[in-house]
């Protein structure tokens, strides 16, 4: 049996707190893009913009999931636009079924 000599990975020789804050930026970009499909029915117009606030904090701190978190920025503006575009036909601050 021969032992062979390996290199450390990035995962392995990254710091905790480095590994914390990227979990942490990993689980903000889930969360908005959750918030932001949930949104899309209900509560838009306080879901949107936190769902594109939750997605820009996940990608300045460099989240391992960016596709994650561009589909929370677009749901968060598709959110506000979807209130918007109901405030227009029913002239309400509100929409409704």
């Amino acid at each position: 049996m021969e032992l062979t000599a390996t290199t450390p990975t990035a995962a392995a020789t990254a710091t905790p707190a480095r590994r914390a804050a990227v979990r942490d930026a990993d689980g903000m970009a889930v969360a908005a893009f959750i918030l932001g499909l949930v949104g899309l029915l209900v509560l838009n117009v306080f879901l949107g913009p936190i769902a594109i606030a939750l997605a820009s904090v996940a990608l300045w701190r460099g989240t391992a999931r960016r596709g994650r978190a561009f589909l929370g920025l677009g749901l968060g503006i598709a959110d506000l636009l979807v209130l918007v575009a109901f405030m227009q036909f029913d002239s309400t601050m509100s929409w409704n079924f």
